[in-house]
């Protein structure tokens, strides 16, 4: 599953950025996806919570 910048996360877990520079983040189901590095990015879903 992945989703970009901006969208409302579908579901709570670990979210990884798609490319490079990566990062990994908690988010929650219903929250705002963020940036990353002060850009839009694509997010994985990579666990669920």
């Amino acid at each position: 599953m992945t989703v970009r910048t901006g969208i409302v996360c579908p579901a709570s877990g670990i979210w990884k950025v798609v490319g490079y520079p990566s990062t990994t983040a908690p988010i929650a189901k219903g929250n705002r996806m963020p940036p990353y590095n002060g850009k839009a990015v694509t997010w994985q879903l990579i666990q669920y919570a």
